[in-house]
Formats: C-alpha cells, structure tokens, sequence
C-alpha cells in the first residue's frame, strides 16, 4: 500500500484521539488487575489501604522501621527504667540487710571451718560425719566458754560488790582522787550505790541483756549455726555450681582460682584464732604477774573472744581489764593501761598484719586499710568480711588482670 500505516510486530494499530504509546483500555485494566492484590482490607471506612504497603504477607500493612536507639526519647526512657530498677533494689536490700548479714557471716563460718572438715574427711570419715564433729566440738565449746565465763563472772561480781567499799576508802587516800572527789562527790553516789543489796543483779543483768534483745540475739545465733551447717555440709555441689556457670574452656582454672580463694579465707579464720589465743594468754599471764588470779580466766576468755572482732574489738578488752585492775589497785590499774598502751600497737601493726599476711598473703598496710575500710563501711561485719574479700580481689587482680596487661 502507497499510504499504509507500518505496524510493528506485536503492537495494536493506533486509533484517532489516542496516542500511539497508551495501551488500549483492555490491556491496561488487565494489567492493573494483575499488579494489585485480588484481596485488599478495608478501614473502617469502608476505604482501600495503599497497596504500596500491604500484600499477602503483611495484609495490614508492612511494619515500620524500628526505634531508632540514639534517639533522645529511647535513651531518656530506659536510663528512667534503671534508676527505677536500682532504687528498688536499694529499698530492698535495706530491708533485708539483717537476713544477708546472717548470710554472709554463715558463708565466712562454714569456708573457715572447710580445713577442719577436710582434715576429718583425710582421715577416713564421710563429711557428713566430719560435720557432725565440727558441730559438736563448737557445741561443746560454746558451752564451755559460756558456762565458765557466767559463772566466773557471777561470782567477781559478788567479790567486787563485797570489797567495794575498802577500794573506795583506798581511793579517798589517794590526794588527786580526795582533790576531784571534793568537788563532784562521786565516791558517795559510789557508796549509796554499793550498799544497795540488788546491785550484783543489776549489773549482771545489764552485762547480758534481757528481754527481747537477748532473745533475738539468741534466735540469731541459732540460726546462722543451722545455716552453717548446712553450707558446710553442701559445699562442694555449691562449688560446683558456682563452677559451672563458667564457660567451658575457663571452668578449670574458674575453679582453680575459687578454691584459692577459699583456702585463704579459711587462713584467715585460723590466723585471727591464733592472734586473739595470743592475746588472751598474754592477758591471762598479766593478770596472774599482777597478782590477781581470781580474774584471769574470765578476763583472758572475754579478751580473746573481743579480739575476733577487728578494729575494736582489742581494744574494748583492754579496756575492760584495765577498768577491773583499776577497781582492785591504782598501782595495778596503771600497770594495766602501761600495758595495754605497749600490747595494743604492736599486735595492731606487727603480730596481725604479719600471722595475716602469712595466712591470705596480703600486705601489712593493704591489710590495715582493708579493716579500716571495711569497718567505715558496715561496721563488725565489714571489717570481719574486709580482709578475706580483699585477698580474692588481689588473687583476681594478681592472675586476671595483670596477666591479660602483659599478655597484650
């Protein structure tokens, strides 16, 4: 044809009033239908979504990115959370700060007695019966030790209260006590009070307590012994699963380095039981040179068991025999304070960071500040639980922290 129209292969003659690009209205609606979903929900409103956002998968529409975490409403919300979170914790460790006190003087008791249990296992006994012994033996000298030093004391009560009155008139000899004595008339009060028939009860009464105090004390004291017992008894499956919350590849030497731990811990126990046995002996030979023998038992048992306290502890039995020699003599009285002045630094600087130092292997002024500290931060219990912690924390230090430095 002269004037045909060229029509390329596969494409529809174009019609007037339509441009040669547009599909016809057939082809475009089957298109359309084949681009968009053959089921689209509808709103409320009876309108379509956008089909940009939903398909088969996602019918209501595709998910959003997510929070950015750099944003200021993210990081605002979750530091809001954590101090939440730490001010309940707080709370609540306050509330039972009494019960985690029991806790961890029970967990210091039972690792310090695991050498004396392992002993007993070495020679042929189960660790339940090892236990069983190590109960009664702390049974039995608790009994000991309570029964002597009550009725000992009992009974130098009953003789203060009858010599009072002769140790009074000696002091009235004495010029500087006649001099104060003259314008503060103490030694009459002290007089008007010796006479008094129920004075050896009072002070007996005030010296232990009574009522509720003295029972809850008691109810305490049980149950950190029970609850000892039963650490020490289940101490190994507790190491164990201590243990075992390490990874695999670290678990040996997790355990190598607890048990170390552990052994120093228990060092420490033996070593703060030599140095309070070294501080009653030491009492009780005084008290004896000084011719008082009558008070040396009481007073050595009452010094060595105050001396297991750190810090304090010492002293207050210083000044405890120095308060009854000074009672008996004022030559005697002095003769105690000169003493307790010279015994006093030398076992607080020398005897125990030496014995300490071999038992845990911490330094002498390492070892006197950890008391120090501990003592600032939670008084007996942290100065009883300072040291031991701090020879961990050296251990770790010494074999984690250090050898990683030198390693990179």
């Amino acid at each position: 044809m002269a004037e045909g129209v060229r029509v390329e292969q596969g494409a529809l003659p174009s019609e007037p009033g339509r441009e040669r690009s547009d599909p016809p209205p057939e082809l475009a609606a089957s298109r359309a239908s084949d681009d968009q979903p053959r089921y689209l929900p509808r709103a409320r409103d009876g309108s379509l979504f956008d089909a940009k956002t939903t398909d088969q998968d996602n019918p209501y529409g595709e998910p959003g990115p997510p929070l950015s975490r750099s944003s200021a409403f993210y990081r605002g919300f979750w530091a809001a959370v954590g101090v939440l979170l730490a001010a309940v914790l707080g709370l609540a460790l306050t509330e039972v700060r009494s019960v985690l006190e029991m806790v961890v003087v029970a967990v210091f008791l039972a690792v310090g007695l695991n050498p004396l249990v392992e002993f007993l296992i070495r020679r042929g006994l189960k660790r339940g019966w090892a236990v069983l012994v190590v109960a009664v033996l702390l049974v039995g000298v608790v009994t000991v030790v309570t029964v002597v030093f009550v009725e000992e004391l009992r009974a130098q009560l009953d003789t203060f209260v009858h010599d009072a009155p002769r140790l009074i008139e000696d002091l009235r000899d004495n010029k500087v006590i006649s001099h104060l004595n003259a314008k503060t008339h103490v030694l009459e009060t002290l007089e008007r009070q010796v006479e008094n028939p129920d004075l050896p009860q009072k002070i007996f009464t005030s010296v232990f307590g009574s009522g509720l105090g003295a029972l809850r004390s008691i109810v305490d004291g049980v149950i950190v012994f029970v609850l000892t017992l039963y650490l020490l008894a289940g101490l190994p499956q507790l190491k164990r699963a201590a243990y075992s919350l390490a990874p695999r590849s670290r678990r040996i030497r997790v355990g190598q380095l607890g048990d170390e731990i552990l052994r120093r811990v228990g060092g420490y126990v033996a070593g703060a039981f030599v140095v309070a046995l070294l501080a009653g002996t030491v009492t009780a030979l005084f008290l004896l040179a000084a011719g008082l023998g009558t008070y040396a038992l009481p007073l050595a048992v009452l010094v060595a068991l105050l001396d297991l306290v750190p810090l304090v502890g010492s002293i207050i039995g210083a000044a405890t025999v120095t308060l009854v020699c000074l009672a008996n003599s004022l030559d005697v009285g002095l003769a105690a304070l000169c003493f307790y002045l010279v015994y006093e630094p030398i076992e607080g600087y020398v005897i125990y960071p030496r014995v300490m130092r071999s038992s845990v292997d911490v330094p002498e002024y390492v070892t006197i500040l950890a008391v120090l500290l501990g003592g600032a931060i939670d008084g007996v219990i942290g100065a009883l639980v300072a040291l031991p912690a701090t020879a961990g924390l050296l251990l770790l230090i010494r074999e984690v922290w250090v050898r990683r430095q030198d390693t990179s």
